[in-house]
C-alpha cells in the first residue's frame, strides 16, 4: 500500500452460483477503464466472455478485442499471478493497471485474498484492492441461508451488487437487504443494472483514492459515521451498525458473524500492537474473516501503521507519510469475525493496552508459534 505507484491493485470478483458474476463482468469490461486490465477466471469456457480473442501470448493470456488481458488460473493462483507479472515485466504483454479475479461460485474468497496478501513475490506486485460481491435477489435469501460460502463473500465483501431486481417483488427485496446490512454493514447494496454498477469504479475500493491519489482512511473503512461515540472503544460495545436490528428477524445462520470497530484515541506501544496481532492471528486466526485498520503508533504517531489481513495472513504492515485527515488521528480497526465475540476481542485488546490490568501471555511463546507470520514486524 506504501508503493501504491508502483503494485497493480487487484479486485475479486465474487458471488453463489448463478449469481451473475459473468453478466456484470461482461457489462465493466465494455467501460474503457479497463482496457489496461487483466482479468483472471478459472477456465475460458467456464465464462462467457463476450469479447473477440484477437491475440494469444502463451501462458494462457490472451488479449481480448478492447485491449482488456484474460488468462486462466493454472494450478495455483499465485503462479497465475507470477506468470502475469513475469509476462508484463519481459515485455510479453503490456503493462497492466489492474486484476480482477473472477471466482467460481463456492469459493470462500478468504484464501484468494490471503494468496495476494502471503506471498512475499505476489505482495510486491499486487495489493488487494477490495471484494465485490454479487447476490442474486430471487435466490439470494435461500442460498445465505443454506450455504457457509454465501454468507462469508458478503461478509468480507466492501461492494455488494445485487442482481435480478427486476425479478423479486419488493418486499423480498427489502428483507434481502436488511438481511444484507446485518451480514455486512458497510456495503451499501447496489443495482446490478444501474448504471453505477456497470463501471470499472465498482472495483475501486482500497486506501488510496484513485482521484486524489492519497489515502482516503473513511472510504477504505467505510467510516458512515466516524464521531458518533458509539464507535469509541470503551464507551460501549453495540455492536457497530447492527443496533437497529431485531434480534429476532435475523437468520440464526448469521448470529455468528459480526462487523465491529475498535477506536482508541492515545497511540499504541509498537510492542502492545505487536503481541495483540500476533496472538489474534496465531489462536483465532480462522475466526478472523477480516481486518482492516489504521494505527497510531507511539513511536512514530504522525505517521500512522496501515494494517491488512484475513485470518492468520497479514499484509506487510505499512507506513502512511501522514495522517489524511490532519484533525482526525484515532486508531481505527475494523473487523469481520466468525464465532468469535466482539466484547472477547475488545477485550483482549484492552489487556494489552493495560486496560484493565491483566497477565498478558508470554512474549516467547507468540513468538514460537508455529502459526506466525514473517513480516509482521511493526
Amino acid at each position: 500500500m506504501s508503493s501504491h505507484h508502483d503494485t497493480i491493485p487487484v479486485t475479486i470478483l465474487t458471488g453463489f452460483l448463478g449469481a451473475g458474476k459473468s453478466t456484470l463482468l461482461n457489462r465493466i469490461l465494455k467501460d474503457p477503464a479497463m482496457k489496461d486490465a487483466a482479468v483472471i477466471i478459472n477456465e475460458f469456457g467456464d465464462v462467457g466472455i463476450d469479447h473477440l480473442l484477437v491475440e494469444s501470448s502463451g501462458d494462457a493470456i490472451i488479449e481480448l478485442s478492447d485491449g482488456c488481458l484474460c488468462c486462466t488460473v493454472r494450478g495455483e493462483l499465485v503462479d497465475t499471478l507470477a506468470n502475469l507479472i513475469d509476462a508484463v515485466q519481459t515485455g510479453r504483454v503490456k503493462p497492466v493497471k489492474r486484476v480482477v479475479i473472477e471466482t467460481t461460485g463456492l469459493a470462500d474468497p478468504a484464501p484468494v485474498m490471503q494468496a495476494i496478501m502471503g506471498n512475499p513475490i505476489i505482495a510486491t506486485n499486487f495489493e488487494l484492492d477490495g471484494v465485490v460481491t454479487v447476490v442474486d435477489a430471487v435466490n439470494g435469501l435461500q442460498t445465505l441461508t443454506n450455504h457457509e460460502e454465501a454468507r462469508r463473500q458478503v461478509a468480507v465483501a466492501d461492494r455488494l451488487i445485487v442482481s435480478k431486481q427486476a425479478m423479486a417483488s419488493a418486499e423480498l427485496l427489502s428483507v434481502l437487504e436488511a438481511r444484507l446490512r446485518y451480514l455486512n454493514p458497510r456495503a451499501v447494496p447496489m443495482d446490478a443494472d444501474s448504471a453505477s454498477a456497470g463501471s470499472a469504479e465498482i472495483f475501486v475500493n482500497g486506501l488510496y483514492n484513485p482521484a486524489t491519489k492519497i489515502a482516503d482512511v473513511s472510504r477504505w473503512l467505510r467510516d458512515e459515521d466516524e464521531h458518533d461515540d458509539r464507535h469509541h472503544h470503551g464507551h460501549d460495545h453495540h455492536h457497530h451498525g447492527h443496533d437497529h436490528q431485531d434480534p429476532h428477524d435475523v437468520n440464526r445462520h448469521d448470529a455468528s458473524i459480526r462487523s465491529f470497530s475498535i477506536v482508541e484515541d492515545k497511540p499504541i506501544e509498537p510492542m502492545a500492537l505487536e503481541m495483540f496481532i500476533d496472538l489474534l492471528r496465531s489462536a483465532h486466526g480462522e475466526k478472523l474473516l477480516r481486518m482492516k485498520a489504521i494505527v497510531a503508533v507511539s513511536d512514530r504517531p504522525e505517521r500512522p501503521l496501515v494494517l491488512h489481513g484475513v485470518q492468520n495472513i497479514f499484509h506487510p504492515p505499512v507506513r502512511l507519510p501522514a495522517w489524511p485527515d490532519p484533525v482526525d488521528r484515532r486508531t481505527r480497526m475494523v473487523l469481520i469475525t466468525k464465532d468469535l465475540p466482539e466484547d472477547f476481542v475488545k477485550n483482549l485488546f484492552d489487556a494489552f493496552l493495560g486496560k484493565p490490568r491483566i497477565d498478558t501471555p508470554d512474549r516467547a511463546a507468540l513468538s514460537d508459534n508455529p502459526l506466525a507470520i514473517p513480516g509482521m514486524k511493526i
